[in-house]
């Protein structure tokens, strides 16, 4: 029976790991640097931290949850759901065990930790996208408390201070709230403004407990229906545009403030918002909205380019994630390269899985599979599905599966293509590297990628008995 050690334990790695011992494979070790499991909803604690995914869609389909709370469930109850799950099938991860390295020799994964090293013979990266906080590089000194969203840090008292935000992406829209109801002045730093949409959330009552099968399958279809908006689909774009301004000019009655709020770029170019509150929380007299851009940081606050210093008490950076940086805390070396050489140039990988020269190597959340629309455990479950054949394949007495050149060749053309022609590639976001590479998103519908992912096929595959 193969050995498989799973990187990670947040949703990606316990989908992965679930998914073999459904299947009945035992030999699955799951290692995480932190105490406990959870991923991003583990690190991010800030106050209001919730998804914007519907609860019945941002659940794995074989296990559903009956007792979600709330439409949009806030961080806490997304941990309690996924501790239970791994408990239920029996996945145990190693806490505390930071995985710095691996290297394929000898037909078999070799993996350097704090803690020791592991042989295994598959080696599953599911570290995700969003889990190295990304910090601007900015001139100057603030002598103040300061702290990434990320690492909230709540020994920081911020009632009666005055605070100021760096950012204004997707955990800004939920803790700006928050914090405008604690401080005593608040400034939000804006590089561009972001679309927003009403959060259609509910309270659930009991009975509409039972309505969740069919409401997961609505939200299916409307992220599929919106999906389209993001590859190109002009009518879908507008009407969902057009929601958004309607939201901003109901929420925003100050023209000069409703101006600065605008986007000046194509809806889904960057990630869509979704928030009742995060446009009330703007209008607030102790709240300033600042989009001169930031020339320095001073011991005391923050300076513009226009030369106008804010002054601060505490710092808190919105500032989103590392997300093209794949594997960056890892040094992995396959057959002959180390992975930071082969992607170089932007990361890649077969069906976002696998990568030529890395035999048995399959990544969870890789490149090209978050989504602008639709729900990533979704995605995590297909990816699972095609670990457990790849795994399966290989008890049945084969060593090494290691996808063929070609093949990953012919779907990194296809990609840049496709997103070459999607609202992605209209304006700069995190979705992006700097040369202007799309590496982190799947441009076409939940559906298709299922489809593509349901079955392995052994051809894609140079095969080693």
């Amino acid at each position: 029976m193969p050995s498989v050690l799973i990187v990670g334990a947040g949703f990606g790695g316990i989908a992965a790991a679930v998914e073999l011992r459904r299947a009945g494979l035992t030999d699955v070790t799951v290692l995480e640097r932190s105490s406990t499991l959870g991923g991003v909803w583990r690190d991010n604690t800030y106050p209001g931290a919730g998804c914007d995914i519907p609860s019945p869609y941002y659940s794995f389909s074989f296990e559903p949850n009956d007792a979600w709370p709330l439409r949009f469930s806030l961080g806490p109850e997304i941990m309690t759901y996924l501790a239970r799950t791994a408990k239920k099938y029996g996945v145990a991860p190693r806490y505390g065990v930071t995985v710095t390295g691996a290297e394929f020799r000898a037909g078999q994964w070799h993996v350097s930790t704090s803690q020791g090293s592991h042989v295994a013979d598959v080696l599953v990266p599911a570290v995700g996208q969003l889990s190295e906080p990304h910090l601007p590089t900015l001139p100057g000194t603030f002598e103040g408390p300061a702290f990434h969203s990320a690492r909230w840090d709540h020994s920081v008292p911020l009632t009666g201070r005055r605070v100021a935000v760096i950012g204004t992406g997707a955990s800004a829209a939920q803790f700006v709230p928050h914090v405008v109801r604690q401080a005593a002045e608040v400034t939000v730093f804006q590089r561009s403004a972001p679309y927003v949409l009403p959060k259609p959330d509910v309270e659930y009552r009991r009975w509409q407990h039972h309505m969740f099968p069919l409401e997961r399958a609505l939200f299916w279809g409307v992220g599929e229906v919106a999906a389209l908006g993001i590859q190109g689909n002009r009518p879908v774009a507008k009407a969902v545009a057009a929601l958004a301004r309607h939201h901003l000019r109901r929420q925003v009655a100050d023209p000069r403030l409703r101006r600065a709020l605008t986007p000046d770029y194509p809806i889904g170019c960057k990630r869509v918002l979704f928030a009742n509150d995060y446009y009330p929380a703007l209008t607030q007299a102790h709240v300033r909205l600042s989009t001169d851009g930031i020339a320095t940081l001073t011991p005391k606050g923050v300076r513009t380019r226009a030369g106008t210093e804010h002054e601060a008490d505490v710092l808190i950076y919105g500032t989103g994630f590392r997300t093209t940086d794949f594997l960056s805390t890892l040094t992995v070396r396959g057959r002959e390269a180390d992975l930071s050489q082969t992607w170089s140039d932007g990361a890649t990988a077969y069906l976002g899985m696998t990568v030529p020269g890395f035999p048995n190597m399959f990544l969870m959340y890789g490149p090209n599979t978050n989504l602008g629309s639709g729900s990533i455990v979704y995605m995590l479950e297909r990816q699972a599905r095609y670990l457990r054949q790849a795994v399966a394949l290989l008890a049945e007495g084969k060593s090494t599966l290691d996808v063929r050149p070609e093949m990953a060749t012919a779907f990194d053309r296809e990609m840049r293509q496709r997103l070459a022609d999607s609202a992605w590639a209209g304006c700069r976001s995190w979705y992006r590297t700097e040369s202007g590479r799309v590496t982190n998103n799947w441009p076409g519908m939940v559906s298709e990628y299922d489809r593509r992912t349901r079955t392995l096929s052994p051809s894609d595959y140079v095969v080693t008995s």
